[in-house]
């Protein structure tokens, strides 16, 4: 167990500023083209390129407590709400769908020394369209705080690439199904990029932090909070043949149509 001295407190200075720019990428492919059949997707671009923020944006993203190397704190909403409004105006962390949807921010201090502190984050919100909702699979995020001056040193929060990295919900009779009907549809897709960041450099990797661990370790710290199918302990499909062969075990076998760790389908 970690003793007192090992936790650490962090703060800003709430009178310092911070310059975010923002960026969407035009959206690359949708399994059904919604990217070209609904104009809301199709033209789905930042509201606001660049913005400068108070440092008091971001004390939603520290902890209120002192706190360790590892440990995983509840992010707070209102200055997330307000950075999400820089890419687009409505926002939403609550998630419009009450069934498989994982709401949540939350984030994780990945390392420290005497003037740095890094923190990895993890959250999940959509975007109300024009009749619809977008849903990115999830925001993945890094904000570097130095703490000998208070104030921000590197902030990013991004979607991460993939094959698939969000998904969509269309409420309209133009998708092409079911005899044109009004309906709910849903499509999935790539969209390169999507993010807030700041133009410092935010590479602390090679840093000799008094105590840390890595980013991945971080990130998975984050996933447990979402996803309770993190907590299996998966193998190849190869060694469970191997291991039910050995253990003389049937294989329960389960065909799932797409990923169990995030909100991407």
């Amino acid at each position: 167990m970690k003793s007192v001295s090992d936790k650490i407190t962090l703060n800003l200075d709430n009178d310092t500023e911070v310059s975010v720019k923002g960026y969407i990428a035009p959206i690359e492919y949708t399994h059904y083209n919604f990217h070209v059949k609904w104009d809301a997707l199709a033209n789905l671009r930042v509201t606001v390129p660049e913005k400068h923020y108070p440092a008091s944006i971001f004390c939603d993203f520290l902890p209120k407590h002192p706190i360790s190397v590892g440990d995983v704190w509840e992010i707070e909403q209102a200055g997330v709400l307000e950075l999400l409004k820089q890419l687009h105006p409505e926002p939403n962390l609550d998630m419009h769908l009450d069934a498989g949807d994982s709401c949540g921010l939350w984030a994780c201090l990945r390392g420290y020394d005497n003037q740095l502190a890094d923190i990895q984050f993890r959250i999940h919100a959509e975007f109300k369209l024009k009749d619809g909702w977008y849903t990115p699979s999830q925001f993945q995020g890094n904000l570097v705080v130095d703490r000998s001056k208070g104030n921000i040193r590197f902030f990013r929060m991004h979607v991460p690439k993939g094959l698939i990295n969000f998904d969509v919900n269309w409420h309209t009779s133009e998708a092409g199904y079911n005899n044109n009907e009004l309906a709910w549809y849903t499509d999935m897709g790539y969209c390169p990029q999507m993010e807030l960041w700041t133009n410092n450099d935010g590479n602390t990797q090679n840093i000799e932090f008094v105590e840390s661990i890595t980013k991945e370790k971080a990130l998975q710290n984050l996933i447990l909070r979402f996803y309770r199918s993190e907590q299996i302990n998966w193998v190849k499909l190869e060694e469970a043949l191997e291991m039910a062969i050995a253990q003389q075990k049937p294989v329960h076998a389960i065909s799932i149509n797409g990923p169990l760790a995030d909100e991407s389908c």
